[in-house]
């Protein structure tokens, strides 16, 4: 391999690296928002964790795969897709929360665990999806998710081109 090839491959790898990092802190924010500071999330939050899980797996898989394997690139290129998914559910929160559409999600933030949750589930119990405990500088959470998503979707596609550049 050529040395110049060699770096784009590794700077690839980093870019991997970084976006399985993001991901993998983003839960962390997540989780802290939840059970540190009381912030209680809706369904659809529950459902946007969902990418950031993936795509931290699959990009971990795919930095163990030697470097200039085809599997390391089309891998990276999932987490891009996931990231592009997980905006599109983020930007559908979004517009759930500007009331520009109804969710069709049964917007409440805890899942029932038991027949007995099940029993005593009613509609009051549950947090609707447009309700937003949290903002900063005019955005919920989930529209900095859409932010964030996009971004580590645009990196993913970054990290796939610098592993498939050659010299």
């Amino acid at each position: 391999m050529h040395a110049a090839s060699l770096r784009r491959t590794e700077a690839g790898a980093w870019v991997v690296g970084l976006v399985l990092l993001a991901s993998l802190a983003t839960l962390a924010a997540a989780f802290a928002a939840e059970h540190l500071f009381g912030l209680e999330p809706c369904i659809l939050c529950l459902y946007e964790r969902v990418p950031f899980a993936i795509a931290a797996v699959v990009a971990a898989v795919a930095l163990l795969i030697p470097a200039g394997n085809i599997w390391r690139i089309r891998l990276v290129a999932v987490v891009a897709a996931v990231f592009v998914v997980g905006a599109g559910l983020a930007v559908y929160h979004v517009g759930v929360e500007q009331h520009w559409w109804r969710s069709v999600a049964a917007c409440g933030g805890a899942l029932p665990t038991d027949v007995e949750d099940l029993r005593n589930l009613s509609a009051t119990d549950l947090k609707p999806c447009d309700r937003v405990d949290w903002r900063l500088f005019g955005l919920s959470l989930a529209g900095y998710n859409v932010i964030l998503s996009f971004a580590l979707a645009a990196a993913s596609f970054v990290g796939m081109r610098m592993l498939t550049r050659k010299a």
